[in-house]
């Protein structure tokens, strides 16, 4: 009887794997080259990251970090690139409350060092100047975002009706 009861509390332990770590996509463009190579000023970047997930199975879920770094010199694109990295994540016996915070916190954590290192990677091997991303507080990111929706929640549109929050884009933080 002991072991049976240690076997269900087993089998409810809450448990969260990451069971897959990839590259979604990635692209990196040079609009103006070779022109672009010829500029003496200094570029100016602009970061902005969005997080991203979804259920794939009961215990299965995807959680997207993705990257998209503009690069300018004298308004003219020096570079894009667009990353989104991926990872498949399998949480089971989570209180629903706490699986929006693990997938737009936890997760994108986990994430975002292979997405620096990817960017990074696709920067320097095009032959452009090195740059590495900053760290992101996903955290912040998160509450910035459950704040965005709770204010959303609560607009009204000019004549009473709520706002349909399916035309909000989702949050982006841009780093410079």
């Amino acid at each position: 009887m002991v072991e049976e009861t240690k076997d269900t509390q087993a089998d409810n332990a809450p448990s969260f794997n990451m069971q897959r770590v990839y590259l979604k996509d990635m692209s990196l463009e040079l609009p103006n080259s070779p022109h672009i190579f010829l500029e003496q000023e200094t570029p100016q970047v602009e970061v902005s990251i969005n997080v991203g997930g979804q259920r794939l199975a009961e215990t299965v879920f995807e959680s997207t970090v993705t990257a998209t770094i503009t690069t300018k010199v004298n308004d003219k694109v020096l570079y894009l690139v667009e990353a989104t990295q991926a990872g498949i994540f399998e949480m089971a016996n989570i209180p629903q409350e706490q699986m929006d915070a693990l997938l737009g916190i936890v997760c994108p954590t986990m994430l975002y060092p292979y997405l620096r290192a990817n960017a990074a990677d696709a920067i320097t091997r095009a032959s452009l100047p090195a740059l590495h991303l900053a760290e992101v507080n996903f955290q912040a990111l998160y509450e910035q975002r459950q704040a965005e929706a709770a204010a959303v929640e609560g607009a009204k549109t000019a004549d009473g009706e709520p706002v349909d929050p399916g035309i909000i884009l989702p949050p982006s933080a841009t780093r410079q």
